[in-house]
């Protein structure tokens, strides 16, 4: 019975027809998928900006006021658990699944783009005013508000999940919110995937190309789409093999590794 409902999970079929879609609309319309996106985008960003701002606030403000309630020391797991990892394995796992190649990229990248292309028109570019700005903006993408909302989704699930052996879906979470309905849970679910799909398949895409661009600069590796397939396929071995050892051998020894590398 288990098995005939997982393969008539509508959550599933519903994602995989629409992120096969947007693939497919992406890789034979890339111009038209990209004017379209830059649409909505923008669209998004410029009607409902303040929205995200007021939201991530409000996230930081609750999580602070949590963290030094009664509800600070509540463990996600049983009463009587005890973290898994050293809290350097902790912290390695954490800034190389939560970041990963974003944060090597970006942490540069970004309050170099600011600074030589200000945010605000009045302002003029490589100025000691630019820079800080630049730096403003960067802490304020990478720093406490970034994590707030990696922290609030995960704290739902992993309270749920672990706490109160319940499922580990998004639907879960906003169950007291949303209700029972079979038919909201499934919504809930699929935007959940299409999102995660989305982002990974943006962050793991990007990764591609500035790799190969640094290998470019610094070895002088042609760059082009045949290198970037070759790091790609390089990328899913280790992936692949990370995830199938699991988290007490190739992911933790991975992060491990990584974290180790950023401190030489």
């Amino acid at each position: 019975m288990k098995k005939k409902e997982t393969y008539m999970n509508p959550v599933f079929f519903i994602s995989v027809i629409i992120v096969g879609l947007l693939v497919i609309i992406g890789a034979f319309m890339p111009e038209q998928f990209g004017t379209v996106a830059q649409s909505l985008f923008d669209f998004t960003t410029v009607n409902f900006g303040w929205l995200y701002l007021v939201a991530v606030f409000i996230i930081i403000v609750f999580l602070v006021s949590i963290s030094i309630s009664k509800h600070g020391k509540t463990r996600l797991g049983p009463s009587d658990s005890r973290p898994e990892y050293p809290f350097f394995t902790w912290i390695g796992m954490l800034f190389s699944a939560g970041f990963g190649v974003s944060l090597v990229f970006w942490s540069v990248a970004e309050p170099m783009s600011h600074y030589f292309v200000t945010p605000f028109p009045g302002l003029e570019s490589q100025t000691e005013e630019a820079a800080r700005v630049a730096m403003g903006y960067s802490f304020f993408h990478w720093g406490i508000s970034q994590w707030a909302v990696f922290a609030i989704a995960g704290l739902g699930i992993a309270f749920l999940q672990f706490r109160k052996k319940r499922s580990g879906l998004v639907s879960a979470a906003i169950e007291p919110v949303a209700g029972k309905n079979k038919g909201v849970a499934n919504t809930v679910n699929i935007l959940a995937v299409i999102a995660t799909v989305m982002g990974v398949a943006t962050t793991v895409g990007l990764s591609f190309i500035q790799l190969n661009g640094g290998l470019s600069s610094v070895f002088d590796v042609p760059n082009n789409i045949g290198v970037q397939v070759i790091i790609a396929l390089v990328m899913l071995v280790a992936y692949l093999t990370s995830s199938v050892t699991g988290l007490d051998k190739g992911i933790k020894w991975l992060s491990n590794l990584n974290l180790g590398w950023h401190f030489l």
